[in-house]
């Protein structure tokens, strides 16, 4: 009986000990990679900054200035879905913080920006000039994009695998193994945009040149395999 017991808590160590070492024979490696693509539409944060005595008088006139700006963008081919407010903000404008007097409103500030989409990038400059003509004088940057970046992206993905397998085979490679079967995938997605580039002195004459560049498409996976002798 004593043999017995012996044996079964013989075996019992010796099965968890075995399947520790087969669920430490894998390898779990991350993949990179980047595609590129020519971007074909590009959003602008453009906005109007006005101010007045009364807090009406600033609204007043940024409703004015915001208005002439976007009729001038219809007229350049931007569509009524392609305008979209982002902020809008009220604000008084203190002074005599410098100690001089005692602090006071001198005034209020208002500010209207708005999301513009340029869905024909051969015609961005223009779109700028003309909001530009018009009043609007805050301009918070340029988001290029893909209307369809599915095929990029795909494209990153199919390249991230191939390098996690290849990272993979090196190494166990170095570590006198082979590569079994795939265990685990898990992906996190990446987008990067590129930074346009533009002249603030050419609105006075030709339209505003941008530099479109390329977006990146970055896909990363973590890749887990099995490792056979």
């Amino acid at each position: 009986m004593r043999l017995i017991k012996a044996l079964v808590l013989s075996t019992a160590l010796v099965l968890p000990a075995a399947a520790m070492a087969e669920a430490q024979a894998q390898i779990t490696v991350t993949g990179e990679a980047t595609v590129q693509a020519t971007p074909d539409m590009a959003t602008i944060s453009l906005g109007v900054t006005t101010d007045g005595e009364t807090a009406a008088d600033a609204m007043a006139a940024n409703t004015k200035a915001l208005q002439a700006v976007i009729e001038r963008l219809k007229a350049a081919g931007i569509e009524e879905r392609d305008l979209q407010t982002s902020n809008l903000s009220l604000n008084p404008n203190w002074v005599g913080y410098d100690g001089s007097s005692t602090p006071r409103i001198a005034g209020y500030v208002a500010s209207n920006m708005l999301n513009v989409r340029v869905r024909a990038l051969d015609g961005l400059g223009s779109v700028l000039d003309a909001s530009i003509a018009d009043g609007a004088n805050t301009l918070n940057g340029i988001t290029f994009e893909l209307a369809a970046p599915r095929p990029a992206q795909d494209e990153a993905r199919k390249a991230a695998v191939a390098d996690a397998a290849s990272r993979a085979a090196l190494l166990a490679e170095a570590a006198g193994a082979k590569l079994g079967a795939i265990l685990s995938i898990t992906e996190t997605p990446a987008y990067s945009n590129p930074t346009p580039m533009f002249r603030a002195d050419a609105a006075a004459g030709a339209p505003v040149p941008v530099a479109t560049g390329q977006i990146g498409m970055t896909a990363s996976v973590t890749v887990s395999y099995e490792l056979v002798k």
